[in-house]
């Protein structure tokens, strides 16, 4: 199975104009959305509290987060945003994929629609 990546825009909610965009990997075993601490910085983001994430090697890690506007695929939404190492890939979790109303598709390896449900 081959790797899923979207273009995604985060923005500061109090200041709007300030973004970074970049290319997101899918990641539908990450609850919480991931960018690298000096974009988050870049655009005047500040850590709001912490929370502590199983990694994907099984060790936990206490780690900043905050929340900021996420836009990709012509949805805009708000989220919680897990500040990682400055080299850490960008990871799109599963909470901002199911809040868009989409799925993976891993046989085409993008993102589809699906009905929303309340």
């Amino acid at each position: 199975m081959g790797e899923t990546h979207v273009d995604v825009t985060v923005r500061n909610l109090a200041q709007p104009h300030r973004c970074w965009e970049g290319s997101f990997l899918v990641d539908t075993g990450a609850t919480d959305t991931q960018v690298p601490r000096r974009h988050l910085e870049a655009i005047g983001l500040e850590p709001v509290g912490s929370g502590v994430y199983v990694l994907a090697d099984g060790s936990e890690a206490d780690l900043d987060v905050t929340n900021a506007g996420i836009e990709f695929m012509g949805e805009i939404l708000s989220g919680r945003i897990i500040y990682a190492e400055s080299d850490a890939e960008p990871l799109l979790g599963l909470t901002a994929l199911e809040s868009a109303g989409l799925e993976v598709d891993p046989r085409n390896q993008a993102l589809k629609r699906r009905r929303r449900r309340l």
